[in-house]
């Protein structure tokens, strides 16, 4: 899939910055105890520098996948360019890697059925747990 390739949304745009700035600092301390809730932590692609975003992850083996409500987000492309990045999942901290897109629509029998029933309408980030 082309890197700036446009990715259908659930979420509209304008809810995107009010995540980032209110809702992501909210939950980010809580997130080690809600289910599902996990916190990456990725470099931007052109300063190198560290952040840390809350996502929604869905583990199924050694796989692990995000839906991608927001379309294809910052994080999403950091990740992507780096090929790797940093999950605490509850209390465990994980390393993924291989990171690709799967379009909405796609049907992965692979995918857990929570992710498969959001990728009718939205694509998938799903990673390898190294």
């Amino acid at each position: 899939m082309a890197q700036d390739q446009e990715l259908p949304r659930v979420f509209p745009r304008w809810s995107d910055r009010l995540q980032i700035k209110y809702m992501n600092p909210v939950v980010k301390p809580l997130s080690r105890f809600l289910p599902g809730m996990s916190v990456i932590t990725h470099r931007g692609r052109k300063s190198g520098k560290p952040y840390e975003t809350v996502v929604t992850t869905y583990r199924k083996g050694n796989q692990l996948s995000i839906a991608l409500g927001h379309g294809k987000t910052d994080w999403a492309k950091n990740v992507l360019a780096a090929g790797e990045a940093d999950v605490r999942l509850f209390r465990s901290e994980l390393h993924v890697t291989n990171p690709r897109i799967l379009p909405a629509g796609s049907g992965d029998t692979s995918l857990p059925l929570a992710v498969r029933l959001q990728n009718r309408k939205v694509a998938v980030l799903v990673t390898d747990i190294s």
